[in-house]
């Protein structure tokens, strides 16, 4: 894998194209995320959760953290297994050490994310590289359709300048992890789900416009400043620390966002897989059974392996 120099400043592109969206998908349901802690001890907020899975499938969990407090994620996340399913881990600020049981090790950084695909399973550990300071990002998880739950895993490092950044007309950028927008291209693609995931920032004022394919469940999580999502007597205001899952309307074809204030949001989306979901902590699988497999399998050290390098 390349080694990109990090202590460069991130490349940022001019949009090639433009999102044209007739009419927008509106907020059909506001969710505030659950204050919780996992790993050892890390203080999060769990924003998309359990009870959410069918309505956003793919999509399993979203996890914001965000402090500048050393005591709130000091204690990182030690060894756990997974098996199932992909995690992004999408860092704003703060180092994290990654190691896992396939012998994948990286340095995830500012502005840089991590994709893992837990497949037939991995043991891995996500542990804090400093002392103090700021320590903020998100934590997705992605479900896995039944013909890859049992797959290889593997893993990349994103760096920071790996993820592409675009400057937007309104004066605004974006950043394009997954999927495409405004002619570009994002870091990585995935079959089947076809996730789209793009961090944007909008002065106030501006307007950020997405196309969206039908029938992808999609959300929109602010995380800075104040937005209203939609157009027309249907647009709703978004605040901060607030998801909001947006409609399946046949009849919108994308999703425009407005900046109140200056403002920072993820807009996700995927194609869902429409398929049992089966979880039991860590592992995401189809059937009850197939949780009791992956239990005896983690408990006989049959998790990760030299078959998980590193993706290209």
């Amino acid at each position: 894998m390349t080694t990109l120099d990090l202590t460069q400043p991130t490349p940022t592109i001019a949009a090639s194209a433009t999102e044209a969206v007739r009419r927008s998908r509106t907020i059909e349901r506001e969710v505030r995320g659950i204050a919780t802690s996992d790993g050892a001890g890390v203080k999060l907020t769990r924003v998309l959760t359990q009870n959410l899975q069918r309505r956003l499938d793919p999509f399993l969990m979203l996890d914001a953290f965000g402090t500048d407090s050393r005591d709130d994620y000091i204690g990182g996340f030690p060894a756990h297994p997974h098996r199932g399913f992909e995690t992004i881990t999408y860092m704003l600020a703060g180092r994290m050490r990654h190691r896992d049981s396939a012998g994948n090790e990286g340095l995830l950084e500012n502005g840089g994310a991590q994709w893992m695909v837990a497949g037939s399973g991995v043991i891995h550990s996500e542990m804090p590289e400093q002392e103090d300071g700021r320590m903020e990002g998100f934590q997705l998880w992605l479900n896995l359709p039944a013909s890859d739950k049992m797959a290889a895993p593997w893993y990349r490092d994103l760096p920071a300048a790996a993820i592409p950044t675009v400057k937007l007309e309104s004066g605004g950028t974006l950043r394009v992890l997954a999927g495409r927008s405004h002619g570009v291209d994002g870091a990585v693609a995935r079959p089947v789900t076809e996730p789209v995931y793009l961090d944007v920032a909008l002065p106030a004022g501006s307007t950020f416009s997405q196309a969206l394919p039908l029938g992808h469940n999609a959300f929109v999580y602010v995380y800075r400043g104040e937005v209203t999502v939609g157009d027309g007597e249907a647009a709703s205001v978004l605040e901060p620390q607030r998801m909001g899952v947006l409609s399946n309307d046949a009849q919108a074809d994308g999703v425009i966002v407005r900046a109140n204030a200056d403002a920072r949001f993820l807009v996700i989306a995927g194609k869902p897989l429409n398929e049992p979901i089966v979880q039991y902590g860590p592992f995401v699988m189809n059937s009850q059974q197939q949780i009791f497999e992956a239990l005896n399998d983690f408990r006989d050290g049959r998790f990760g392996g030299s078959e998980g390098a590193a993706a290209k």
